[in-house]
C-alpha cells in the first residue's frame, strides 16, 4: 500500500466514478481499478459496492477515507515544503469576494513590485470555499472576511473593515441621519450567498434583534448587489469598501450599525504547517499597511439606532 494507492482511492471516493478519478489523476481507468483492487486485497475489505454500473462507498470505505485524507494532505505538505527552496517561488493567494473586489488587486500589485521573480496566482470565492482550498493545499495563503474555524489554520486579523446598511438615493431611508433598527423588519434585501462571511455576520445581527426581512435577491457578485440596491431599490448589508465610488457620487446612502457591531477585520490565513516563504511574509506586511479604520468611518452617512 502506497500514497499513490491512497490518492487513487480518495479520488474515486470523491468523484464516485473510476473514469472521473482517472481523468482527475491523469491515469488510465484500468490503473485506477487495479489500485482499488490492490487496496481491497491489502486490507481484506470491500471498499466500494458495484451495483448497476454505479459505485457506492461501503462503511469500511468511509472509514478508510477518514484516515487517508489527512495522511495524503500531510504528505503533500511535506513534498511542497521540502521542494520550496529548490524551485521557482510561487504564491497562490486566495481572497474572499469582498476582499477580492476591493483590496486584493492592490495587494497583488504591491507584491509584484516587491517580489518580481515570484509567480503569483489569485483565486476569489466565499470564506467556506477558501478555507477548504487552503486545507486541501490548493492555496498557500488567503485574506478573508469570514470566521475561520478549522484548528489547522492560522488566522491573524490585520485589516479593519465594516459593514453598512446601504440603500439607493431614491429609497425612503436615504438622507436620514438616524434610523431605528426595527424599521428594517419586512424590508426587501439583497443577500450574499450561503457561506459568505458578510452574510453570516448580518444573520447574527438579525437574530440578536429578532428581525425578519424578505430576501428579494441572493447574489455573490458585488456588481449585482450594487445594482439590486440602486436599480431595484433593495436594502443591502455590505462592506463599505465596495461602495466608495457610489457613496461619493451620491448614488448610495449608508448607515453604520449600532455600537459598531458590524465592524470586523480581514484576516491573513494559512495552514499551521505551511512553509513561510519570503513572498508570503512580504504579503503579510503589505496587507497590514492597508489598515485605516478612520478613513472608512469618514465615508459613513447615517446611524442605525436600537429601538
Amino acid at each position: 500500500m502506497t500514497i499513490r494507492h491512497l490518492k487513487v482511492f480518495i479520488a474515486v471516493a470523491e468523484t464516485g466514478k473510476m473514469s472521473a478519478a482517472a481523468e482527475k489523476l491523469y491515469l488510465s481507468q484500468p490503473s485506477v481499478s487495479q489500485a482499488i483492487r490492490e487496496l481491497e486485497s491489502h486490507y481484506q475489505v470491500l471498499l466500494f459496492e458495484r451495483l448497476s454500473k454505479k459505485l457506492f462507498i461501503t462503511e469500511a470505505g468511509k472509514r478508510l477515507y477518514s484516515y487517508a485524507k489527512p495522511v495524503v494532505t500531510q504528505f503533500d505538505l511535506i513534498e511542497e515544503n521540502m521542494a520550496q527552496e529548490a524551485r521557482i517561488q510561487q504564491l497562490r493567494i486566495g481572497g474572499t469576494i469582498t476582499v477580492g473586489s476591493s483590496l486584493l488587486p492592490y495587494f497583488i500589485r504591491d507584491l509584484k513590485e516587491a517580489c518580481p521573480e515570484t509567480l503569483l496566482y489569485s483565486y476569489v470565492n466565499n470564506t467556506r470555499i477558501i478555507e477548504k482550498k487552503i486545507l486541501d493545499m490548493e492555496l498557500d495563503v488567503a485574506i478573508v472576511e469570514g470566521r475561520i474555524r478549522h484548528p489547522d489554520l492560522v488566522s491573524t486579523p490585520l485589516v479593519h473593515d465594516m459593514l453598512v446598511l446601504a440603500c439607493s438615493s431614491h429609497h425612503p431611508f436615504a438622507g436620514k441621519s438616524c434610523l431605528q433598527v426595527q424599521k428594517l423588519a419586512g424590508q426587501d434585501f439583497v443577500m450574499r450567498e450561503s457561506g459568505s462571511g458578510t452574510r453570516e455576520l448580518f444573520e447574527d445581527f438579525l437574530r440578536r434583534h429578532r428581525l425578519s426581512i424578505r430576501t428579494a435577491f441572493e447574489e455573490s457578485s458585488p456588481d449585482a448587489i450594487r445594482n439590486a440596491i440602486k436599480i431595484n431599490n433593495c436594502l443591502g448589508v455590505v462592506s463599505i469598501r465596495l461602495l466608495e465610488e457610489d457613496i461619493r457620487q451620491k448614488n448610495i446612502y449608508v448607515f453604520t450599525s449600532p455600537h459598531r457591531e458590524w465592524n470586523r477585520l480581514f484576516s491573513f490565513v494559512y495552514h499551521k504547517d505551511k512553509y513561510l516563504s519570503a513572498p508570503l511574509l512580504k504579503l503579510e506586511e503589505i496587507v497590514k499597511s492597508y489598515d485605516d479604520i478612520a478613513y472608512l468611518h469618514s465615508l459613513s452617512g447615517g446611524k442605525l439606532l436600537d429601538s
